[in-house]
């Protein structure tokens, strides 16, 4: 069976549109809608139920897309095993995190050594997403600030990150450099919604040290979050490595135990990882390990 319709089929399945798969793949509708048909005929069965535009996958296709993915993942393996026998520096490290340009030295210090490898990086919202690209081999690495719970996901912890507190330059407290823990319970809090990754951080961190945040606000976007805390409205958790000299906020340093977070970095070790793969990984554990010495 030739491979090409096996990956237009996995994009409608991933799209479940025929006509924003054809633009994502650069070819025509109609061409796609063929190749779909003719895949169909050759199976034997419908693999789609069709609804308007939208097409969603049936019982039948469910079934075969996962036989495609195993198909897909193991000749990407095989590529990049055929690459490193070849003794080839160059190839592709893909990763999906947030997070990037807290290491963006460490992906420069790389290219300059390795200035034939790629990045792919993506930004998954979703963690059972990002667990399940780890799992299939979708991408190699992923870095976040949760360690990773799965059978055969080895996560690592790569940077440490401390968490400060904010508040208005005309506040209290803004004479002070430090605050206690119970002094942030007194506090009205301007916090991110929950499900935010720094969100549950912080709430696993009040949850440790004993204190119920008063919560007087909720967003999603951080400019907003400094902006109101600007204003007075209340205080904050916000990360040291965001602080810049001119900030409109004073900001103060969480007192005993110290506020911080984890940064992970997290890979399957069912899944083959090529040369290039490795020598990342081996880059930023070096990285780690000269800032933690």
């Amino acid at each position: 069976m030739d491979l090409l319709p096996l990956r237009y089929f996995k994009k409608v399945a991933e799209t479940k549109h025929l006509t924003h798969a054809a633009e994502e793949l650069h070819i025509t509708q109609p061409a796609l809608s063929q190749t779909i048909a003719r895949l169909e005929k050759d199976l034997g069965v419908a693999l789609f139920d069709r609804k308007g535009r939208k097409i969603h996958l049936n019982a039948y296709g469910k079934v075969f897309l996962n036989k495609v993915d195993i198909i897909l993942q193991a000749l990407e393996e095989g590529r990049r095993e055929i690459a490193d026998m070849a003794g080839l520096d160059r190839g592709t490290v893909a990763i999906d995190t947030t997070f990037l340009p807290h290491f963006s030295e460490v992906i420069n210090d790389f290219r300059t050594t390795y200035p034939d490898v790629q990045f792919r990086i993506s930004q998954t919202a979703s963690l059972e997403k990002q667990n399940e690209m780890l799992e299939n081999g979708e991408i190699d690495y992923c870095i976040s600030c949760k360690q990773k719970d799965l059978n055969g996901i080895i996560s690592i912890p790569i940077q440490t990150e401390e968490i400060v507190f904010i508040v208005s330059k005309k506040h209290g407290l803004a004479k002070q450099t430090k605050i206690q823990w119970t002094d942030i319970a007194k506090e009205s809090l301007i916090h991110f919604k929950e499900g935010h990754t720094f969100r549950e951080v912080t709430d696993e961190w009040c949850k440790t040290v004993g204190i119920t945040p008063k919560i007087v606000c909720e967003t999603d976007d951080s400019k907003t979050l400094t902006t109101l805390v600007s204003s007075g409205i209340g205080g904050a958790f916000w990360l040291e490595t965001l602080v810049e000299e001119n900030n409109a906020f004073h900001v103060l340093t969480i007192e005993e135990p110290i506020c911080h977070r984890n940064y992970y970095l997290s890979w399957s070790k069912k899944r083959y990882l090529s040369i290039a793969a490795q020598r990342f990984k081996e880059l930023l554990l070096e990285d780690y390990r000269k800032i933690n010495i």
